[in-house]
């Protein structure tokens, strides 16, 4: 197996202790590994927020972050961050920012599968529109940062419990074009 295919194990304490195959990892007693989440925002201040493939082992159909992915073993995480924006969504980034270098989340969904991540969140920007690659995305939008902020607070089992728990502690999603991008 090619380390493609693998993820990082981690310890309780958030150290590599080794690698095993992703499809392995997620299953009712998921391992703690390595994980990202992006978010990503256009020119209007909008946010991306992307709907996860049915063909997803997690969560799949559910509302999410513009996207999520595992660094390679020996990856760097920001290297990993701009090859799933690519691969998922088409997208190049620009200001990536690391908004949340330790969140962490365990997570059981549906049909017992369990998600169990050290998750760091990255913010970033683009003036792209997305093209979806279907074995991963099956819809995306631009949403006001309020807009979705209410959604989750009134809807909050439609979206990833990882989007929900993020939302809490960003506050990405209260004040829309705080930052302007660098270009």
């Amino acid at each position: 197996m090619t380390d493609i295919d693998e993820v990082v194990l981690l310890d309780d304490d958030g150290r590599a202790i080794g690698t095993a195959p992703k499809s392995s990892v997620h299953g009712t007693d998921t391992a703690l590994h390595l994980a990202f989440s992006c978010h990503v925002r256009n020119r209007d201040g909008h946010v991306l927020v992307t709907r996860r493939a049915l063909g997803k082992k997690t969560w799949p159909g559910v509302w999410t972050n513009s996207f999520c992915g595992h660094p390679r073993p020996a990856e760097p995480v920001l290297s990993a961050v701009r090859r799933r924006a690519d691969f998922e969504l088409g997208l190049s980034l620009t200001d990536i920012d690391l908004a949340l270098p330790l969140f962490r989340y365990r997570a059981t969904d549906a049909n017992g599968i369990v998600e169990h991540e050290l998750c760091p969140v990255y913010t970033a920007y683009t003036d792209e529109e997305p093209t979806l690659n279907p074995l991963e995305v099956i819809d995306s939008r631009w949403v006001a940062p309020e807009d979705l902020a209410a959604s989750i607070a009134t809807t909050p089992w439609a979206f990833s419990p990882w989007l929900v728990l993020q939302a809490e502690q960003l506050r990405l999603f209260e004040v829309a074009g705080e930052r302007q991008p660098t270009t």
